[in-house]
């Protein structure tokens, strides 16, 4: 029985590796970036966990600490923005936007964008669709249990990918590691 497992598995390896290179997986494989296959695990997992829904498999979340109000998570953004030079370009106030077309009051949802021009424009040259992930966004939701935040998984651009030339990986991890020290501690009211 052990032995018909085995052979199983062998077959199905082949067959796998077979039509890997057929479609040009492997060639794939070779271009992409140290740390993918571990990264994407890490993804599926999530995917898998949240019942396929890809918004949680592909994003970071935070809790906000209780206590912690809108006013603190805006303060601590801005100031931990300007520490990194990483620019704010814009808000979209879409709690307030809903209240004024209803005249309800609404849940707070707030989309709070940021960019470092300079690496926005090295990973469009890197590659031209990176631009739909353009500006680096933040959101605090207001949910029954409190407030959240929520932002892409920049591990997917980094580290999931093919690889970046040095300069633009360097650049990407300067914007990644701002990113997650911004939900981090705006979380708590870290300024």
């Amino acid at each position: 029985m052990k032995y018909l497992n085995t052979v199983k598995y062998i077959s199905v390896l082949a067959g796998m590796m077979l039509l890997m290179t057929g479609c040009g997986t492997i060639t794939a494989v070779n271009n992409l970036a140290d740390g993918a296959g571990s990264e994407s695990m890490k993804m599926w997992d999530r995917w898998v966990d949240s019942k396929g829904d890809i918004a949680v498999a592909t994003t970071w979340e935070r809790k906000v600490k209780a206590g912690v109000t809108i006013e603190q998570i805006e303060a601590s953004l801005q100031s931990i923005s300007a520490e990194d030079n990483m620019r704010s370009v814009g808000e979209l106030p879409l709690s307030k936007e809903l209240e004024a077309r209803t005249g309800k009051k609404e849940k707070f949802l707030k989309v709070y964008s940021y960019c470092s021009p300079a690496t926005a424009r090295m990973m469009v040259d890197f590659s031209p669709h990176m631009a739909a992930y353009l500006p680096c966004r933040i959101s605090v939701v207001e949910r029954a249990d409190g407030l959240w935040m929520y932002t892409l998984n920049m591990d997917m651009m980094v580290r999931m990918g093919r690889k970046l030339p040095p300069d633009l990986e360097r650049d990407a991890m300067k914007v990644r590691n701002t990113i997650w020290k911004m939900m981090d501690r705006a979380s708590q009211g870290d300024f």
